[in-house]
């Protein structure tokens, strides 16, 4: 397996499935550049952890499911699924109780063979389809 690789699954497994905060060291580079399925743009540790926080905290057993990844050097790229279940504020729109899921894509870059940039597409239409749908 490739480090790249290896690097997408441990930032999935590792840090966002499990909320693995003291993993991201490790994983990220101290100057990521996120950017979430859900549009938010973060930089430095602790905005992505205020992110990571705030999805978990919306969606309880929040999951990352990877369906493909492709590697180059530097370079990854990783087909995605994101479920949960909608607890908390979340969107705009009151919790439900109610499991969702969309898919994405995630452009990523490694900086010293870390994650340095991360550009993460969501299919929010889908998502947003789901929250109206349950809110009734």
């Amino acid at each position: 397996m490739r480090h790249e690789e290896e690097q997408v699954r441990r930032f999935y497994e590792d840090v966002w499935n499990t909320k693995g905060k003291e993993a991201i060291p490790e994983i990220l580079h101290e100057s990521i550049q996120f950017r979430g399925s859900l549009g938010a743009e973060k930089n430095g540790y602790s905005e992505f952890i205020e992110y990571l926080d705030s999805v978990h905290s919306a969606l309880k057993d929040y999951e990352c499911i990877i369906k493909e990844i492709v590697c180059e050097p530097s370079k990854a790229f990783a087909k995605m699924e994101f479920t949960g279940i909608h607890q908390g504020e979340f969107m705009g729109f009151h919790p439900t109780g109610k499991h969702v899921t969309w898919d994405g894509a995630a452009l990523f870059h490694f900086k010293e063979g870390k994650i340095f940039k991360l550009w993460v597409l969501g299919d929010l239409v889908s998502l947003k389809a789901q929250l109206e749908a349950n809110q009734t």
